[in-house]
């Protein structure tokens, strides 16, 4: 039975305040899950033997299919009801967390990863939507997105932690093992907390969007992939193949995109030039940090042979660093704007990982890592803020939540894309590095590269990223061209004054 949001919206849902703690358990779940499998790495490597080229795919397979199916997962959440589709997303993380951990090959790990990636592309949504509905009170829902917000970035913290302690005194199944219990304990307190809600109208799910963009960069990473397996390279016609194949997808999915009723990306989100450079500095900023995690885990535990809780412990000054920047951003964004914290936090980025590319197998954690990460944390934090004020820069009100999904999209794409595209450059210059400087230490276990290769092989990762860092710095400049007394302006396009007149408007009811 639906009953009109009038009546509703003015009543305030007597179990708003223990339904935020079921979303925000739900999201501490999948912001922990990014962290908390990067320090398990190298022991699932060890144990599955995964390549050097493929071990990318723990990460990428995860962010490319959250990435690539973010908007569907919010329309469908909008229209076949926001806590259906909360309760099976949440289930069919921890089902996918169960077959990760279960994994007896590095096939099956990978698969479980996309399908873990797929069910928080529907999840996520879900649960900024409900509290957008939740709460009707303007004062109350903003308490409760800074409770979403903090979850999200203490988030991130708390995964490094826990992935240092369950692997090193369980296994590294158990860091996706630990999803189960979370995600089965926001099921049952969701089910009589939550309520329903959904839009009504005629809408049709821009599947085949989906597919063509998700093939199309599913197709690239897989090319770049390719070219670090030994055998093949760049040049060879499987690692073309698959790159002009990617090529080809995603320019379908743009023509498709501009030709259909109800495309899942509307092209006029993207082409304004304040949202475009915004996502655009977003997607290259992911591209250079994603890989730095990545490397710097297994810098950590295979060159130094640091414990995996050494090693979460010793990341930690990036997270604190972001916290604390992106508060003082958010108090310097009104009176300075944008244009001058992106691209200084962004500058700030690139340094960090350009001191961080003059490490060595013998370099101290104080003089390298330490103050590397720190200034990336700082500087990354205010980047972080100015992006999100202007990604929904001159937005129409029923355009904000695809506009939201879009920044997400972007930074888990350019993630999934730079840490591919990384990682065999590292590989590459790893092996060319030890043909030209034979190691000449201790003898090395099976399948362990010589260390002084291995960190060169990063170093030139890092100076990549730092490359990609300092482009997204220039993009935002010169395109994200608002200053702090237009940031708040929006042009005429009937945004609702109200959350009633809102939700009036967008046809939603409630069950």
């Amino acid at each position: 039975m639906t009953q009109s949001t009038a009546t509703t919206a003015h009543t305030p849902d007597p179990k708003r305040w223990i339904a935020l703690v079921v979303i925000a358990l739900a999201q501490l779940m999948v912001t922990l899950d990014a962290t908390v499998v990067n320090i398990a790495l190298p022991d699932a490597q060890g144990a599955l033997h995964i390549s050097l080229a493929n071990r990318q795919w723990v990460v990428t397979a995860y962010t490319l299919t959250f990435g690539g199916f973010l908007l569907l997962g919010g329309r469908i959440a909008d229209y076949a009801g926001r806590k259906r589709v909360f309760i099976i997303g949440l289930i069919g993380f921890a089902g996918a967390s169960a077959l990760g951990g279960f994994a007896p090959t590095q096939g099956l790990l990978f698969a479980a990863r996309a399908l873990q990636g797929l069910f928080a592309a529907a999840l996520a949504p879900a649960a900024l939507s409900l509290i957008s509905v939740t709460f009707t009170d303007s004062k109350e829902r903003a308490k409760a997105f800074a409770v979403y917000g903090a979850v999200a970035g203490t988030g991130a913290t708390v995964g490094l932690i826990a992935g240092g302690l369950l692997t090193e005194y369980g296994s590294w199944r158990w860091c996706l093992f630990v999803n189960i219990p979370i995600a089965l304990l926001a099921v049952v307190l969701a089910i009589p907390n939550v309520r329903e809600s959904r839009l009504t109208g005629r809408i049709k799910y821009d599947i085949p969007g989906a597919m063509l963009s998700t093939l199309g960069l599913l197709s690239l990473v897989y090319g770049i992939t390719e070219a670090a397996t030994p055998g093949h390279g760049w040049g060879s016609s499987r690692t073309l193949g698959f790159l002009v194949a990617g090529v080809v997808l995603l320019v379908a999915f743009v023509l498709f995109e501009s030709r259909t009723e109800q495309p899942l990306l509307p092209l006029s989100v993207v082409v304004d030039r304040v949202r475009g450079g915004s996502f655009l500095s977003q997607f290259f900023l992911s591209a250079g940090l994603f890989g730095m995690f990545l490397f710097m885990t297994f810098y950590f535990q295979g060159v130094h042979g640091f414990s995996p809780i050494k090693t979460g412990l010793y990341f930690m000054p990036f997270p604190l660093g972001v916290i604390v920047s992106a508060s003082a951003a958010s108090k310097l964004l009104p009176r300075f704007g944008p244009r001058p914290l992106g691209p200084i936090g962004l500058m700030m980025g690139a340094g960090g990982l350009l001191y961080l590319s003059g490490i060595t197998d013998t370099s101290s954690y104080a003089s390298t890592a330490l103050p590397a990460l720190l200034i990336m944390g700082l500087g990354l934090g205010m980047a972080f803020v100015a992006a999100s004020s202007t990604a929904l820069f001159n937005i129409p009100f029923h355009e904000s939540g695809v506009a939201s999904a879009v920044l997400n999209s972007t930074q888990q794409i350019g993630g999934s894309l730079g840490t591919a595209l990384f990682n065999t450059l590292a590989i590459s210059a790893t092996a060319a590095f030890a043909v030209a400087h034979p190691w000449r230490g201790a003898a090395l276990p099976p399948g362990v590269g010589p260390p002084d290769a291995l960190t060169h092989g990063f170093t030139v990762a890092f100076k990549w990223g730092a490359a990609s860092l300092v482009l997204a710095a220039i993009i935002y400049y010169v395109m994200v061209n608002v200053d702090r007394y237009h940031l708040g302006q929006h042009d005429d396009v009937g945004e609702p004054e109200t959350v009633d007149e809102a939700l009036r408007l967008e046809g939603l009811s409630e069950d």
